[in-house]
């Protein structure tokens, strides 16, 4: 399996994948990572917060952008070089993500590409955005 090369690949081609994020999502990524803070897993003291309640870790919705920039576009055989991430809003249990993904620049004479990310949830509202740099493969 392999996924798209620059050639193959052209400014405005996007991809997606879409996710309903679980408790259970949520308790493995704390115990993969060691994130273990509060307002992950730990309704009491997360309902002191902001957000009145336990949201998901940023990062477990930035990794959505990841399973489309590895599996679609550019997908398999793609190298993840950087990411520019701003977390707009929170990501609740249950909530339904939507990572998105569009190609905004061609760096053809150094295999790279450039797209733009966005998590948005089931109303709509972004949750991320950002700009992903990928060098597809060969």
């Amino acid at each position: 399996m392999k996924g798209l090369t620059i050639r193959e690949i052209n400014i405005g081609d996007k991809a997606s994948f879409q996710k309903t994020i679980t408790e259970t999502d949520v308790y493995l990524y704390a115990g993969i990572t060691g994130d273990l803070n509060p307002a992950h897993i730990n309704q009491v003291e997360a309902e002191k917060t902001m957000f009145q309640g336990r949201i998901a870790h940023g990062m477990l919705t930035a990794g959505l952008v990841s399973a489309v920039l590895g599996m679609q576009l550019p997908g398999p055989g793609s190298i993840y070089l950087g990411q520019e991430l701003k977390f707009v809003a929170p990501v609740k249990i249950g909530d339904t993500i939507k990572a998105e993904v569009e190609v905004i620049e061609k760096l053809e004479a150094k295999n790279r590409i450039k797209l733009s990310t966005i998590c948005t949830n089931q109303d709509g509202v972004e949750v991320l955005i950002g700009v992903a740099t990928i060098m597809p493969p060969k």
